[in-house]
């Protein structure tokens, strides 16, 4: 299957796409795979040991995750994405491709994402999700509540997306969650250097975790439900 039809920009205009441009832009899309894709997707997911997001790496992935993330982040993709949500040119910015398979009870906290980010997209692959909202994403209207939601939660099941435009205001996180949750992250940077910077801490990060997973599973195990932090 070519990257072109495992994601297809014209599949965000279905009726049940919800775009919203206050209080900041972002969009939630279902269906946005194909289900002939997912045992490929399935199978190609890398296998991390650690808990978070880490750089893209092709050596990690098998070949349909690697077609994935080429369309993710093609110039193509970028500017559908960003014609629905009044992003002009959104293909001039470099990309930084993040994946997790799973998270610790202490990621999630309400956050804005960092001002080096024009926008963040997130693609989901998980293959069931319980009846649960931990985990589960929201959109929000206070850095302090949990519960402003500005739309539906969103499960993180396969070809679920969302994406919003970094703001002052684009609070977003989910109640503390611990297990399998796997998701591929777009962010579109101002800078290659931000890039650079960025994935210089996540290898980082990802080498940390490696030696020390029993401790990163500590931090924040307890964190309080509307917890947050600066970006």
């Amino acid at each position: 299957m070519n990257s072109a039809v495992l994601l297809d920009p014209a599949r965000l205009d279905r009726p049940d796409t919800d775009i919203r441009r206050e209080p900041f832009p972002f969009l939630i899309a279902h269906g946005q795979l194909p289900d002939e894709a997912r045992g490929d997707l399935e199978r190609d997911f890398p296998r991390y040991t650690s808990a978070g997001f880490f750089p893209y790496d092709a050596g990690d992935c098998g070949p349909s995750v690697n077609a994935l993330v080429q369309r993710l982040s093609s110039g193509e993709f970028a500017s559908a994405v960003g014609q629905r949500l009044g992003i002009p040119n959104l293909g001039q910015f470099p990309t930084l491709i993040t994946l997790c398979r799973s998270l610790n009870k202490r990621h999630g906290t309400i956050h804005t994402d960092s001002k080096s980010k024009v926008a963040t997209a997130l693609l989901y692959l998980n293959p069931m999700w319980p009846d649960i909202s931990e985990g589960c994403l929201r959109f929000l209207g206070r850095v302090d509540d949990i519960d402003s939601v500005l739309a539906p939660e969103l499960k993180p099941l396969y070809g679920e997306f969302a994406m919003f435009k970094r703001c002052d205001n684009s609070f977003h996180g989910h109640l503390p969650y611990e297990g399998e949750r796997r998701v591929i992250q777009v962010a579109w940077l101002t800078s290659e250097a931000e890039k650079q910077r960025k994935t210089k801490r996540g290898k980082f990060a990802r080498a940390f975790k490696w030696i020390f997973g029993s401790l990163d599973r500590q931090l924040g195990a307890d964190r309080d439900r509307n917890a947050s932090h600066p970006d």
